[in-house]
C-alpha cells in the first residue's frame, strides 16, 4: 500500500480506503502535536460505567472531544460538571472509528479556583445536604473518659503532644494507639479503617482522630468522603485534631467535636487531675458540713433532754403522771354519776308525761274504746250494725260482743252541736 506524504496531490490514479485516509490523518495529526494545555468551557460531561470521563471542551468559536481514561480519571479530586471553565493537558489524538479528533486528557485543572479547594467544597455542599453535619446528631463526650483511642501516625508530632498531655492531665487513663497512615496514598482508606477496627472493638469512651499541621495537599487525608463517612457511621464519639488551629478539613465539620490542635483535643477530652481532685474536696466537705449540721442539732437536743428533770428524776415525772390520771379518773366518775342522775329524771318525767297523754289512763275513770270487726274506733253508736261484731276494751282487758240493738246516736250528735239561745248577741 503506498505511503501518503505531508502534500498528497490528486490523482485519479492514488485512491485511499477510508481507514488509510483516516490513519494518514491520524499520523499526520499526532505527529505533529505533542502534549498541549487547552482551556475551555465543559459541556456533555460523562463518567462511563467504565470509569472513563467524556467531556467536549468549548470556547466561542470551536468544540473539541475529550477523554480522561479511567487511571487518570479515578485520580480526580473534584467532581468535573458541565459550564465549568477548565485547563487541559493532554495530546491531540484521533478516534479513527468516528473520524473525530479529540483530546486524551492526562490532567484536568479548573480555572480560577484549586483543584483541592473546589473538590473540598463539592464535597462539603454534598455531605451537608445529607445532614452529616448536623449539630442535632453529633454525641456528647463523656465526662471522665475510663479509655481514649488515637487513631494518628506512630511517628508523628501529634502522637508525643497527645500521649504528653493526657497523661500530665489524667494519668489514671487508659490509651489505646491504632497507628494509621495520615498522609498520601492510602492514608484515607487507612484513616476510616482505624475508626471502624475501634469503634468494633468498642472498648474506647472516646475516639481523638488527627495529625500535625502541613499544608492542604497534606491534610487532604481527611478531606476524602471515606473517612467522613467513617466518622459518621462510629458510634463511639470522635474528636477531630487535624493541624493547626487555622486548617479546617470536612472532618472537622462530622466529628462530634473539632480540636484546633491534637494538644487541645487531650484537652478538652479528659478533665485536669488536680482540678477533678480539688473539686471532690469541695464536695467532700459540702458534704460533711450537710452532714455534721442536723448531727450537731440532734445532739444538742439529746443534751438538753438529758440535762431535763424527767431523765434526772424519772420517778417524779410518772409519780406526777399517775396522780393526774387517778384525779382525771375521779372527774370522770363523778361526771358519769351525774349524768346518768340527770337522764333517769329526765325520763321519768318523759313517762309521766306521756302515761297522762295514755288512753289507758282514760281507760282506768271507768271509759271503754269500742272497734268494730275491722279494728276500726267506734266514736258513734250508728257506726255499729245489729248483729255486729264489736270488741270493748277496758281498762284491765277486753269484752268481744254483740251488737243486739243500736239505741239513740243520731240524737246524742245533735245534741253535740251548741244551739242559739235567744238573746245572744253572737
Amino acid at each position: 500500500m503506498p505511503e501518503p506524504e505531508a502534500s498528497i496531490s490528486r490523482s485519479a490514479e492514488l485512491v485511499f480506503t477510508v481507514a488509510e485516509l483516516t490513519r494518514s490523518i491520524k499520523r499526520l495529526l499526532e505527529g505533529n502535536f505533542g502534549e498541549v494545555w487547552v482551556e475551555g468551557e465543559l459541556s456533555n460531561v460523562k463518567l462511563h460505567t467504565s470509569g472513563h470521563l467524556y467531556f467536549s471542551l468549548k470556547d466561542e468559536g470551536a468544540t473539541i472531544g475529550g477523554v480522561m481514561f479511567r487511571a487518570r480519571a479515578s485520580r480526580l479530586r473534584f467532581e468535573p460538571r458541565d459550564g465549568m471553565k477548565v485547563r487541559v493537558q493532554g495530546a491531540v489524538t484521533l478516534y479513527e472509528p468516528q473520524g473525530k479528533y479529540q483530546i486524551n486528557a492526562a490532567a484536568l485543572e479548573p480555572l480560577g479556583i484549586g483543584e483541592l479547594e473546589l473538590a473540598f467544597r463539592q464535597l462539603y455542599e454534598r455531605l451537608e445536604k445529607e445532614g452529616l453535619f448536623d449539630a442535632a446528631r453529633k454525641r456528647p463526650l463523656p465526662k471522665h473518659p475510663g479509655v481514649v483511642a488515637l487513631v494518628t501516625s506512630q511517628t508523628g508530632a501529634a502522637i508525643r503532644d497527645l500521649l504528653s498531655v493526657l497523661g500530665r492531665r489524667a494519668p489514671h487513663v487508659q490509651v489505646v494507639v491504632r497507628p494509621a497512615l495520615v498522609q498520601g496514598r492510602g492514608a484515607a482508606e487507612d484513616v476510616a479503617q482505624a475508626i471502624a477496627d475501634i469503634d468494633e472493638w468498642g472498648g474506647a469512651d472516646v475516639v481523638i482522630v488527627g495529625r500535625g499541621g502541613g499544608s492542604m495537599e497534606d491534610l487532604w487525608a481527611f478531606n476524602e468522603e471515606i473517612v467522613a463517612r467513617a466518622i459518621f457511621t462510629a458510634k463511639t464519639p470522635v474528636v477531630s485534631a487535624v493541624g493547626h488551629e487555622v486548617d479546617f478539613t470536612i472532618a472537622d465539620f462530622v466529628a462530634d467535636l473539632r480540636a484546633p490542635t491534637p494538644s487541645a483535643a487531650a484537652e478538652l477530652v479528659v478533665p485536669d487531675r488536680d482540678t477533678v481532685i480539688a473539686a471532690l474536696d469541695r464536695l467532700g466537705n459540702r458534704l460533711a458540713r450537710a452532714a455534721f449540721v442536723p448531727l450537731r442539732a440532734r445532739r444538742d437536743r439529746v443534751m438538753l433532754l438529758a440535762r431535763s428533770g424527767a431523765f434526772r428524776r424519772p420517778l417524779d415525772l410518772y409519780r406526777r403522771r399517775s396522780q393526774e390520771v387517778d384525779v382525771l379518773g375521779d372527774r370522770l366518775e363523778g361526771a358519769m354519776r351525774n349524768g346518768a342522775e340527770r337522764a333517769r329524771l329526765r325520763l321519768a318525767s318523759l313517762g309521766g308525761r306521756l302515761g297522762a297523754l295514755s288512753p289507758l289512763a282514760v281507760l282506768g275513770r271507768g271509759y271503754a274504746l269500742v272497734r268494730d270487726e275491722r279494728g276500726t274506733l267506734l266514736r258513734s253508736a250508728r257506726e255499729a250494725r245489729v248483729g255486729g261484731k264489736i270488741d270493748v276494751r277496758l281498762a284491765h282487758g277486753a269484752l268481744r260482743c254483740t251488737t243486739d240493738e243500736i239505741v239513740g246516736g243520731e240524737e246524742e250528735e245533735r245534741s253535740a252541736i251548741p244551739t242559739r239561745k235567744d238573746g245572744d248577741s253572737r
